[in-house]
């Protein structure tokens, strides 16, 4: 959308200073509180000293694969095939951190980030809620959510009709089928912070019945909660922010395969190793 065909935004004159704003404090809306930060998983209990070593024995291998591999390798463990006892003292091991996400299509996936940033447990289940896929990999984000967010969303919409109340609707959806058309793999993300612009509920309903919120599904709870789900639109994904409150602070539209607030960062990763390496030295450690 061309900045200079937005109207702009209104701007009121008020006095200031002391004694023009009355005694009543100014009702801000609730910032998040809490910014999530590293908590190492408690030791497993109960657990089996065996089942203990094989469960340090598999992660140390896997660790050893990941830090080969590097970010961009993407290590797997296969966790169906191992014995009930080692994936349980794993189960438990790992923790749970910041993203956690879903699909319903084309498979139905669930992913869960462990307490180590860049380390991911990725699940497929069958219709039957049967486990498919059980697995660790190390990731900026597992490649199972951009696939399925491919394969579910069109490459190109139709405009929607405009109904009565629309101010800028029009305008933004010819802006998203241009940038939805013209984005290309390792290009920035571009984004449209509703929030900031001059748009009706006319025009959010018009977006929202145009885009909808299709089969991928994704909460980041870094600080608040951020609420990303993909589109009807290749590339066009829904990011909203939330606070402690759950009342919606920020709402915008991103052009990206991938938005930033869900990938895992290298520096993270490679923290992740370190603090994944000292925990299976706690763990080898006899009790």
């Amino acid at each position: 959308m061309n900045p200079a065909t937005l109207r702009p935004f209104p701007i009121s004159v008020v006095a200031m200073g002391p004694g023009s704003q009355g005694d009543e404090a100014p009702d801000y809306l609730p910032m998040p509180q809490g910014m999530a930060v590293f908590d190492a998983p408690r030791l497993p209990e109960n657990a089996a000293p065996e089942a203990v070593d094989r469960a340090v024995s598999t992660l140390g291998a896997f660790l050893d694969a990941a830090a080969a591999a590097g970010f961009a390798g993407g290590a797997r463990l296969d966790l169906l095939g191992l014995d009930p006892a080692v994936r349980d003292v794993i189960n438990q091991s790992l923790g749970f951190g910041e993203v956690s996400a879903f699909t319903t299509a084309p498979g139905h996936w669930r992913v869960q980030e462990t307490a180590f940033a860049g380390l991911w447990r990725v699940l497929e289940l069958a219709d039957d809620g049967a486990f498919v896929v059980d697995r660790l990999e190390t990731a900026a984000v597992p490649a199972v959510l951009g696939d399925a967010m491919l394969a579910t969303a069109a490459g190109e919409l139709a405009p929607p009709a405009y109904p009565p109340g629309c101010m800028n609707a029009r305008a933004l959806v010819e802006e998203i089928r241009l940038r939805a058309a013209a984005w290309r793999p390792g290009a920035a993300p571009h984004v449209i912070n509703l929030s900031l612009l001059p748009v009706s509920d006319a025009d959010l309903d018009t977006l929202y019945g145009w885009l909808g919120h299709r089969e991928v599904s994704i909460l980041s709870r870094g600080y608040g909660n951020c609420r990303v789900t993909s589109t009807r639109l290749r590339n066009i994904w829904w990011v909203q922010y939330f606070n402690s409150m759950d009342a919606l602070i920020l709402n915008s539209i991103e052009v990206t395969a991938m938005p930033d607030v869900v990938p895992a960062s290298a520096e993270d990763f490679a923290d992740s190793l370190q603090r994944l390496r000292d925990y299976l030295e706690m763990m080898a450690e006899p009790v």
